[in-house]
């Protein structure tokens, strides 16, 4: 009898481990989308899902998928119209001939951009604008900047309660306040953004040695641009807005980005059907598909589990436990991604009611800890395929080599910070 009830457990495990497993490796070059899509829809095919059940799940993610069409939008109306090349050119001037230089502007500029408009918009919004720049300084090798855009999303993604989605997942209607939250992250923020920049830093000291232009032609920003830049700029107050408000984050940003097309498309009197084109909608499936696969998994007991097993533990020994949750967050995040281990651990904290060094430590976890994989967060795969539309590359192993240097000690730092400062 045991076996006959463990045995769709085990098969739902499976299929969900083995759509993740494509996700990441994406065998016969593939798109992510797909094999998150297949795994969903083979749950439900062979009985171990509820179609009805699935939907739920679906409908689970309108916030997300709201969210990254509002930012996709805005990304692709700022390219279009040449916002990010404008930046682009006055950045390589800024730095004056010094490829170092421009390793921390960009830096910088891409840590403001995650705090304020979150790890996704990061990968969406300012990856382009990195390449531009890059392609106007003339670099020999554009990836020490582009990796930039991938680890500081992630690694700046819990100084506020909007740099990260997951962080309102994690804490749910037990957020802290701003200040309370401050006191609790700004320190192990400050040192995993420290960290992060230090050892991609002494990592792309080689590629750093390349020279690049010192003055390049900088095309005055046409009425489209500033629309499009102040609609980035409005987004991030709204989303801020937003957060105080306790207001999910998703509308507000749909509505944003989708005002800021429609406003840039009336000026210019056309061009929709060339943006929708080149939006990457594949992301939507995939997001849809991985929330069915963690629908799946509540299903076969996981979160009871996951709850139970936190609970005890916490009660027994939490500087243990807030240390151990961290980092078994951090590291499954990179096996099965932090979207669905957030939405797992997320509910496992709210469950357990334990306490907020604790759900803090597994937030730290879900934020800092897919610097480790090129498929972590959804924010590295947007960044992914950012990077592929320019014509750049990086494989899982490429990444992985790098990302196993950055993100043990900037999680290691946080975590420390969180539990003895």
């Amino acid at each position: 009898m045991g076996a006959l009830t463990l045995s769709p457990n085990l098969a739902t495990w499976g299929i969900a481990a083995l759509a993740t497993l494509g996700v990441i490796v994406r065998p016969f070059s593939w798109p992510e989308a797909i094999w998150a899509v297949l795994g969903a829809a083979l749950l439900v095919v062979l009985g171990l899902l509820p179609w009805q059940t699935a939907l739920d799940g679906i409908a689970k993610g309108t916030d997300v998928y709201l969210f990254l069409v509002g930012m996709m939008l805005l990304a692709e109306i700022a390219r279009k119209e040449g916002l990010f090349d404008w930046l682009a050119s006055h950045a390589v001037r800024a730095a004056k001939g010094s490829a170092t230089r421009l390793f921390l502007l960009v830096y910088i500029v891409g840590t403001v951009v995650t705090v304020f408009l979150s790890n996704d918009a990061c990968a969406v919004v300012l990856t382009p604008a990195v390449y531009a720049a890059t392609k106007a300084a003339k670099a020999e090798n554009p990836l020490p900047y582009l990796f930039i855009c991938a680890f500081i999303a992630n690694a700046a993604s819990f100084v506020l309660p909007i740099s990260n989605p997951a962080n309102l997942v994690v804490f749910a209607e037990n957020m802290p306040p701003l200040g309370t939250w401050l006191r609790l992250f700004a320190m192990p923020s400050l040192l995993a953004i420290v960290t992060t920049y230090v050892v991609l830093r002494l990592t792309q000291n080689a590629a750093l040695k390349q020279s690049i232009e010192t003055e390049v032609e900088t095309k005055p920003l046409e009425t489209g641009g500033k629309v499009a830049g102040l609609g980035i700029i409005l987004t991030g107050a709204a989303l801020i807005g937003a957060s105080a408000a306790g207001i999910e984050l998703g509308l507000p940003t749909f509505i944003a980005g989708l005002a800021t097309a429609i406003v840039v498309l009336a000026i210019k009197r056309g061009g929709f059907v060339e943006v929708a084109k080149d939006v990457s909608w594949s992301v939507l499936p995939l997001v849809a598909g991985l929330f069915v696969l963690v629908e799946a998994l509540e299903k076969t007991g996981v979160l009871k589990m996951l709850a139970d097993t936190l609970k005890s533990y916490a009660a027994a020994d939490p500087m243990a436990t807030a240390w151990a949750g961290g980092a078994a967050v951090a590291f499954g995040s990179n096996l099965v991604n932090n979207l669905p281990a957030g939405l797992l651990a997320g509910a496992a904290v709210q469950t357990a009611d334990v306490s907020q060094k604790i759900a803090g430590a597994i937030l730290i976890g879900v934020d800092v800890g897919p610097n480790l994989s090129v498929t972590g967060s959804l924010a590295t795969i947007l960044w992914l395929t950012a990077i592929r539309r320019e014509g750049q590359d990086v494989s899982a192993g490429k990444f992985l080599k790098l990302g196993i240097l950055v993100m043990p000690p900037a999680l290691i730092l946080a975590l420390a910070a969180l539990l003895y400062l």
